[in-house]
C-alpha cells in the first residue's frame, strides 16, 4: 500500500513540476532577459511602414473563422492519409477499410459544412 502511495506522489510531483516551470520560465525568466522600453511608436500598428488609416481592431465575418477552421481540420486529416498510402501493400484489407471509414467520416463532416453554408464567402 506504501508504495503505491510513494507512487502517486512522484507523480504529483512531476505533473506540478510540468506545470509550474514552463509558466516560470516564460514569465519570470523572460521578463528578467527582455529589454523593456516602451514608446508610443511601438505602440502603433505596423502597416509596411504605412501610416495607419483607421483602426485595427475591425470585426470579421465568424464564416472566414469558419472557412479557415475547416481547411486546417481538412488539412490535418491529409496527413494521415499519406503515411497509409505509402504502407498500403503491407497493411491489407482491414486498414482500407479502415481508411475507407475516415474518409467516409470525412466527407460527412464536409457535406454537413456545405450544408450549414460554411463554405460560402457572402
Amino acid at each position: 500500500m506504501g508504495t503505491y502511495i510513494n507512487n502517486y506522489v512522484m507523480v504529483a510531483i512531476f505533473l506540478g513540476l510540468g506545470i509550474f516551470l514552463p509558466i516560470a520560465a516564460i514569465s519570470v525568466v523572460g521578463r528578467i532577459l527582455r529589454p523593456h522600453r516602451p514608446t508610443s511608436l511601438k505602440a502603433e500598428t505596423y502597416e509596411s511602414g504605412n501610416k495607419p488609416f483607421m483602426e485595427s481592431r475591425i470585426r470579421y465575418n465568424a464564416r472566414y473563422y469558419l472557412f479557415a477552421l475547416m481547411f486546417i481540420v481538412f488539412d490535418v486529416e491529409v496527413v494521415f492519409l499519406y503515411p497509409w498510402a505509402v504502407a498500403y501493400n503491407k497493411l491489407g484489407l482491414f486498414a482500407l477499410i479502415e481508411m475507407l471509414i475516415f474518409v467516409g467520416m470525412l466527407i460527412i463532416g464536409l457535406v454537413y459544412a456545405w450544408k450549414k453554408k460554411v463554405l460560402q464567402w457572402n
